[in-house]
């Protein structure tokens, strides 16, 4: 087969440029993705010397090419024993894998072991595509994965609802938020659609969600207030404002604000509360271990269940003044149970050892309660369950 003649010098000069732009601004928009100094600090350390052998995975592949709807939580178990340990999997190979946030899928991953340690490396297979194709190692950048986003660290669509279906409030001031007081047309519960009449301080705020009135988060521990969680019911648009109409016997008739439904997941109804919507960012929640000691307990599980499995949500009475952070990982453990000992001549109640039987990975912080999503476990968790660091 002849040789496959140079790109002209034009289009090679436009592959280029459009190459650069995309990267530059790949790089510049994960740049403001977080990565805390202690985990720059782990994977400097191992790039420097790759990870011990004792610590991959029993399983691990010696290559792997990454897939849509993989995610950074699922390459890093795929590799290590300890997923949250993803600072060590990016230091690897600091040199080609510079930012854990840009890795595409399509893009092969190459696990290389010398000297009892371990590290990834990109690289490319050649040949045919069957098994024991040779592959080849080399810094390298794929025009088509620039068109993909990157891997998420989890996947977002678990935790996405709820970014918009629940708000902590550090005190009970919803009791003080603009109310619905009427609805159209002498309607009990309002829809999608329909207008309602609502009286209040609106800020000067026109997009609102609506909650019901909010119930306590209350430490197990403690017994402290913890914040305010509201049920979601809905969003609403401000399509005209409140006034004061003077009449002509010189008193003055109280209209009410109109909005609009926009949206709903629970029927609208009157004393309903207001709140105006805020800015979501959705980060990239990276996975990291806390930098010191952190542990608690479950304050309640998110919605009316009793008990909660993987994939749940549940609250946690730590929040930013305890120093936790979206990202941190957590492990779920089990009261030991009492037991009596029939083995000794006077039988006597023992209590069995604490066993650690799930994970949970922190995505919503407020000041004094937090939220995070049960990543694995083993038996239902309730509140009142603790957590330490991993």
């Amino acid at each position: 087969m002849p040789a496959a003649r140079p790109a002209p010098l034009a289009v090679t000069a436009v592959l280029s440029a459009c190459l650069t732009l995309a990267t530059a601004t790949a790089w510049a928009q994960a740049s403001k993705l977080p990565v805390t100094p202690e985990q720059r600090r782990v994977a400097d350390q191992v790039a420097a010397a790759g990870v011990p052998l004792s610590e991959l995975a029993p399983s691990a592949p010696d290559t792997y090419t990454v897939k849509p709807g993989d995610t950074l939580w699922d390459i890093s178990k795929l590799f290590l024993k300890s997923p949250w340990r993803w600072p060590e999997l990016w230091g690897m190979n600091r040199e080609q894998i510079r930012n854990p946030h840009l890795i595409y899928p399509g893009q092969m991953l190459v696990l290389v072991k010398v000297d009892g340690r371990a590290r990834l490396e990109f690289g490319q297979r050649v040949g045919a595509g069957a098994a024991n194709d040779t592959v080849k190692l080399s810094p390298q950048m794929r025009i088509s994965a620039l068109d993909a986003n990157p891997i998420p660290t989890i996947p977002l669509a678990l935790i996405q609802p709820f970014l918009t279906d629940t708000v902590v409030f550090d005190t009970d001031e919803l009791a003080k938020a603009p109310r619905i007081v009427a609805a159209q047309e002498g309607h009990v519960v309002l829809g999608q659609g329909d207008l309602a009449y609502a009286r209040g301080d609106f800020g000067g705020a026109t997009d609102f969600r609506i909650f019901r009135n909010s119930r306590p988060l209350i430490d197990p521990a403690t017994r402290e207030i913890l914040g305010y969680e509201a049920p979601y019911v809905g969003t609403a648009d401000l399509i005209r404002p409140a006034e004061d109409r003077p009449r002509a016997d010189g008193n003055t008739d109280v209209i009410p604000a109109t909005l609009k439904i926009r949206l709903t997941k629970q029927e609208v109804g009157i004393g309903d509360r207001l709140a105006p919507a805020p800015q979501r960012n959705l980060d990239r929640y990276v996975p990291h271990a806390p930098d010191k000691a952190l542990a608690g307990q479950i304050v309640a599980l998110y919605g009316d269940a009793l008990n909660a499995g993987q994939n749940q949500i549940v609250a946690l009475n730590r929040g930013k003044r305890d120093g936790v952070e979206r990202g941190h990982v957590f492990a779920l453990w089990r009261d030991g149970p009492v037991v009596r000992d029939t083995t000794a001549e006077k039988a006597e109640a023992i209590k069995l050892p604490d066993e650690r039987h799930g994970i949970l990975f922190v995505f919503e912080v407020y000041e004094r309660v937090s939220y995070a999503l049960i990543i694995s476990v083993q038996q239902p968790v309730k509140a009142g369950d603790r957590f330490t660091q991993p």
